[in-house]
């Protein structure tokens, strides 16, 4: 026995159907297709904007402008900068509570972030969900103490 002599078992292979090469080979005129009608014309089908009324598949995704997009669970901070926390009296605790009380902040529900903008004189206790490095450097300058729920270094 030789390569060339190699050939598939009896029935193994199926030659493909030669849809529309006229009547006598079986699949001539419509070619399979019926009659008339959508199905049966030429590029029927894999158009992914028309679905027939549904909302289109492209509009279903999420809108990618410039550079990603934005996630859904991302997390909002209210900002506050250092120079806002001259307000407190030395030694206060600054918590959302005391930001919202003074209208530093609008939502009480948000984290807070402290922002390294400015400077500090008072000692202040800084309860806030967040504190950037350089704002606990100035808080901290001034004598003031920082508490995060979540110690993480930055």
């Amino acid at each position: 026995m030789k390569l060339n002599d190699l050939q598939p078992n009896e029935g193994s292979r199926k030659s493909r159907k030669r849809v529309g090469r006229g009547i006598s080979a079986g699949q001539g005129k419509t070619a399979g297709k019926g009659t008339k009608g959508q199905s049966s014309r030429s590029g029927a089908g894999g158009n992914l904007y028309r679905q027939g009324g549904n909302l289109p598949f492209f509009r279903r995704l999420p809108f990618i402008r410039g550079e990603g997009f934005t996630p859904p669970n991302r997390v909002v901070y209210s900002e506050v900068t250092v120079d806002k926390l001259e307000r407190f009296e030395a030694g206060s605790v600054v918590d959302r509570q005391a930001l919202a009380e003074l209208k530093l902040i609008n939502n009480v529900k948000k984290p807070v972030v402290i922002l390294g903008a400015g400077e500090l004189k008072e000692a202040l206790k800084v309860r806030v969900d967040r504190v950037t490095a350089g704002a606990r450097r100035v808080i901290e300058a001034a004598g003031g103490t920082v508490e995060e729920p979540n110690q993480t270094a930055e």
